[in-house]
């Protein structure tokens, strides 16, 4: 057991690097604190492309396998303590 959990735990740190990276990659789309002040000029251009919805599908890929990982190592730390 004890090595399925740093198996885990190793996932868990390259997929949270990996999951802020992706995060990182986005293009802004305005609306932030910038624009709260006026201090931001933005155009709604929705031209979202090929690269941008597999970008998308890679982040939301890297976020549920994520949280896979993180319920995985609460019930293994949870069942884990009980014997």
């Amino acid at each position: 057991m004890d090595v399925l959990k740093i198996i885990l735990q190793v996932l868990l740190g390259l997929t949270s690097l990996l999951l802020i990276l992706l995060v990182l990659l986005h293009k802004g789309r305005g609306g932030g604190m910038s624009d709260m002040f006026g201090g931001g000029m933005t155009s709604n251009l929705n031209s979202s492309g090929v690269a941008e919805r597999n970008l998308n599908r890679l982040t939301v890929g890297m976020g549920l396998a994520w949280g896979g990982i993180v319920i995985a190592l609460g019930l293994i730390m949870r069942f884990s303590a009980e014997s």
